[in-house]
C-alpha cells in the first residue's frame, strides 16, 4: 500500500472504499499481463460494487490472458482533498497503481449525472480532459452503459464509445488495441480502426454542422466511420458470462446480495421508458442455467439474499418454476429469494407465497399513472382493478407495506391524473382493511414520484419536460390531496432532473458547460450534498446556452436529433407510430402478444412485423 495512503485512510469516512483487498477480487501478475485496464465507475464504491454490468464486464476482461482489468471507483469529496494535498494520483483498488499506468480506462455509465464525476476523475489522474489533447495510444479512455446512447454532451472528453451490451465488443476492442501497439500504428489510426468495429461510435470522427435556431443541421461521418452506429447485443445468454464468483465487498454496498439476471430486454413498450427500448429484443436464459448460477453464488460468497433481477422480473415465464427449483436450497441455507418493482398484472398468489417464504419485506408496484387514460397514454398496459387485486393478495398473504411509483409531468397529464394517484393511495389503504387477517400489526403505503425525463431512443424522445414551476405546482397539489396518515409521500428532487433532461437530449454545446461546471467544483452530481443548480445556472449563462432549448422545448417530427448516429436497433418509424399512438390514448400489445414491427428482433436474426 502506498504510504500516502496509509497516512490518509484514518482521515476520511469509510476507509475501506479505498483499499480494495476484497474476496474474489482478481490479482495478476505484472509480468504475465500486456494489457492493463482501469474499469472506472463514475460514482462511489457502493453505488459501483452494486452494479451487475460492471461485475460482468470485469469477468469477461479478466478472463483475456494477458488481461488486467481492475477496479477504480470516484472518492468521496473527503479522500479527494487529501489525495489533491498528497499529490496522490486516482489509483485502481486491486494494485494500488495510478490509472496513468493503464491502457485503456474505460467508463460505465448509465446516469446522466455522472458526467461531471467523469470529467473529475479523469483530472484525478493526471490525464488531459480532451479527447484532442490526448496524443499517444494510451490511455485510451472509452465509455459504455445506457447513458452513452446519447454520448453528445461527452463528445469531446471520449476517445471511443461502446453502444449496447459490452460482453463481445470490449474483448475486440481490446484485441484492437494490443494491435495498434504491437505494429506502432498511430492514434489517428486506432480510432479509424475502432470507428469500423460494429457497436463503436468514435465521436472526433463525425462532424456536426447546426442552423441558426441551433438545432442540428447535419452529422457528417469521415475517415471510413459508418453513418450509423448499430448497438451490441448478446444473442444468447446461456452463453453469456456470469460472476459465479463474484467480489464480496468489505463494507456494506447498496445492493449486497447475488443480482440473478434472468433475462434481457422488456416485452412491455411502456413510452417513456428507455431501458425497455434500448435493451430489445428479449432474451432469456434458461431456468436450469439462472438455478445453478444462484446456488453457486450463493456457496462461493456466502451470500444469504438473492434478487431476481430483470427490467420485469415478473414476465420470465418459468419463474415460478424457478423458485420451486431454489425452494430447498433456500430452504436449508436461509437463503432469502427477492424480486424488485413487480408487474401488477401478473403478481399471483403463487409467486406470493415463495417470495413469502423468506422474510416478508415489502412490495414494490410502479403504476406510474394516476388515471387509465394516462396509463394508456404511457402503454403501461395496468389497470386499476390488476393493482388493487395485488395489493389485495399482498395484503392477505401477510404483508403490511406496499411502495407505488408514479411520474409527474408525463405527455398530456392533468391535474385530474395527478389527483387519481392520491385516490389510488386511498383505494390501497381500503384493500388493507377489507384483506389484511392481522390489522394490529397497521400498514405502511409510500407513495414516491419522480418527475418525467424526456430520453433518447424512446416514444417520447420528442417531448417537452414541464418547466420546473408546473412540476412543482402538480408535487403541492398531490402533498395536498393525500390526507391519510398511513399514506407516506415521497417525491424527487425538481433541480436535478432539469439537468438531467437537459444532458439527456443535449448535443456537443453542451462539453463547454460541463466543463465550465467541473472547473466550478462540479462533481457527484447524483448526490444532493455535491450538486447546485446555481453551479450550473451560472455554466449555462458564462457559455450562452439556453437549458430550456434542450429540456422544454418539443422536437420536430423532422429535426435532426444529436444521437441520430446511434441505434438501439428500434426504427425511428416505430418511435414516431408509438408516440402518435400515444397521443390518440392507443395502447400497444406486450412483444408476446403481437410483434409491434420495432425492428429489434432483426438483430437476432429474426424479422419484424409491422
Amino acid at each position: 500500500m502506498d504510504k500516502r495512503l496509509e497516512r490518509i485512510l484514518p482521515r476520511v469516512q469509510k476507509p475501506a472504499r479505498y483499499v480494495g483487498g476484497e474476496y474474489n477480487a482478481v490479482v495478476k501478475e505484472l509480468a504475465d499481463v500486456d494489457t492493463r485496464i482501469a474499469f472506472c465507475f463514475p460514482d462511489t464504491y457502493e453505488i459501483g460494487m452494486s452494479n451487475l454490468g460492471m461485475r460482468i464486464l470485469y469477468g469477461v476482461m479478466n478472463e483475456m490472458p494477458g488481461v488486467w482489468c481492475e477496479r477504480v471507483f470516484a472518492p468521496w469529496g473527503d479522500m479527494e482533498e487529501e489525495m489533491r494535498r498528497a499529490g496522490m494520483p486516482l489509483f485502481a483498488l486491486e494494485s494500488g497503481d495510478p490509472i496513468t499506468h493503464f491502457d485503456i480506462v474505460a467508463f460505465s455509465v448509465g446516469y446522466e449525472m455522472a458526467f461531471t464525476t467523469i470529467l473529475n476523475m479523469l483530472d484525478l489522474a493526471g490525464i488531459p480532459l480532451r479527447s484532442a489533447d490526448r496524443t499517444g495510444l494510451t490511455p485510451l479512455v472509452v465509455a459504455g452503459g445506457t447513458a452513452m446512447y446519447n454520448a453528445e454532451p461527452v463528445a469531446e472528453f471520449i476517445d471511443v464509445v461502446s453502444i449496447g451490451e459490452g460482453e463481445d465488443v470490449i474483448v475486440e476492442l481490446v484485441e484492437l488495441h494490443r494491435q495498434a501497439r504491437r505494429e506502432g500504428w498511430s492514434r489517428e489510426e486506432l480510432l479509424r480502426r475502432a470507428a469500423r468495429l460494429p457497436g463503436l461510435y468514435v465521436p472526433c470522427l463525425y462532424d456536426v454542422t447546426y442552423h441558426d435556431n441551433g438545432t442540428v443541421r447535419a452529422i457528417t461521418p469521415r475517415d471510413g466511420a459508418p453513418k450509423v452506429v448499430t448497438k451490441r447485443i448478446v444473442q444468447d445468454m446461456d452463453k453469456s458470462y456470469f460472476p459465479v464468483k463474484t467480489i464480496v465487498p468489505s463494507t456494506e454496498i447498496v445492493q449486497d446480495r447475488v443480482t440473478l439476471e434472468l433475462f434481457r430486454g422488456c416485452i412491455r413498450g411502456c413510452r417513456f421508458c428507455q431501458a425497455g427500448y434500448v435493451y430489445r429484443p428479449v432474451r432469456s436464459r434458461s431456468r436450469e442455467l439462472c438455478a445453478r448460477y444462484g446456488m453457486e453464488s450463493c456457496n462461493d460468497s456466502g451470500y444469504q439474499e438473492v434478487t431476481l433481477s430483470s427490467l420485469s422480473t415478473s414476465d420470465y415465464p418459468p419463474l415460478t418454476e424457478l423458485c420451486d427449483e431454489l425452494e430447498d436450497f433456500c430452504a436449508q441455507r436461509h437463503v432469502n429469494l427477492s424480486l424488485p418493482s413487480l408487474r401488477a398484472d401478473n403478481f399471483s398468489m403463487n409467486l406470493m407465497q415463495r417470495l413469502a417464504r423468506g422474510r416478508k419485506s415489502g412490495l414494490t408496484f410502479a403504476p406510474e399513472a394516476g388515471t387509465q387514460r394516462l396509463r394508456d397514454v404511457i402503454n403501461k398496459n395496468v389497470t386499476q382493478e390488476e393493482l388493487l387485486r395485488s395489493c389485495r393478495t399482498a395484503f392477505a398473504g401477510g404483508y403490511n407495506a406496499v411502495k407505488l411509483y408514479f411520474m409527474l409531468g408525463l405527455p398530456t397529464e392533468t391535474d385530474e391524473d395527478v389527483l387519481g394517484i392520491a385516490d389510488i393511495a386511498g383505494r390501497v389503504m381500503h384493500e388493507w382493511r377489507e384483506a389484511a387477517p392481522n390489522k394490529s400489526r397497521g400498514v405502511r403505503i409510500t407513495v414516491s414520484t419522480s418527475w418525467f425525463v424526456p430520453k433518447p431512443h424512446t416514444a417520447f424522445q420528442w417531448e417537452p419536460q414541464i418547466t420546473r414551476e408546473e412540476y412543482e405546482r402538480r408535487v403541492k397539489l398531490l402533498r395536498e390531496a393525500i390526507h391519510t396518515k398511513t399514506v407516506t409521500y415521497n417525491w424527487h428532487d425538481s433541480a436535478t432532473s432539469v439537468i438531467e433532461a437537459v444532458l439527456a437530449r443535449g448535443d456537443r454545446k453542451l462539453c463547454k458547460v460541463l466543463e465550465t461546471v467541473w472547473r466550478k467544483g462540479g462533481k457527484l452530481d447524483a448526490w444532493e450534498e455535491y450538486f447546485s443548480f446555481e453551479r450550473w445556472q451560472e455554466a449555462f449563462a458564462e457559455c450562452g446556452v439556453d437549458p430550456a432549448f434542450y429540456a422544454n422545448r418539443r422536437r420536430e417530427k423532422d429535426e435532426v436529433m444529436p444521437w441520430s448516429m446511434i441505434s438501439s436497433g428500434v426504427t425511428e418509424e416505430y418511435l414516431w407510430r408509438e408516440s402518435e399512438r400515444a397521443r390518440q390514448g392507443v395502447t400497444t400489445p406486450d412483444c408476446r402478444t403481437r410483434c409491434g414491427g420495432c425492428g429489434a428482433n432483426r438483430l437476432v436474426g429474426g424479422t419484424c412485423h409491422v
